[in-house]
């Protein structure tokens, strides 16, 4: 072989560990620009659920707290027609304890 193919040989072989070289560094720059992109991803996902779970929770209590209201508010009223309904029978009895007292 003449000293130019083994130099054009040679030429050929640092050129392609060059390349393999730069290939391998751009492969690991794409792999860690990859995971830093997940992360991000992955923690605006769990910010994303924090705020929902959030809400959801805020949700929940209000509607906990009307319902709780409504149940008062119902309970009141059953309470104050049950005291209408006492003091008419109260009434009543005392008309009749009174008319048997007189009458008797």
């Amino acid at each position: 072989m003449s000293l130019e193919a083994i130099e054009t040989i040679s030429a050929a072989e640092e050129n392609a560990r060059t390349k393999k070289r730069e290939a391998a560094a751009a492969a690991k720059k794409m792999i860690a620009d990859a995971e830093e992109q997940g992360k991000k991803i992955v923690e605006a996902a769990r910010e994303r659920a924090t705020s929902e779970l959030s809400e959801q929770n805020r949700r929940a209590q209000e509607k906990t707290r009307e319902e709780a209201l409504e149940l008062a508010r119902n309970t009141e009223n059953r309470k104050a027609a049950m005291l209408v309904k006492a003091e008419s029978r109260a009434d009543r009895a005392i008309n009749i304890v009174v008319e048997r007292i007189v009458s008797g």
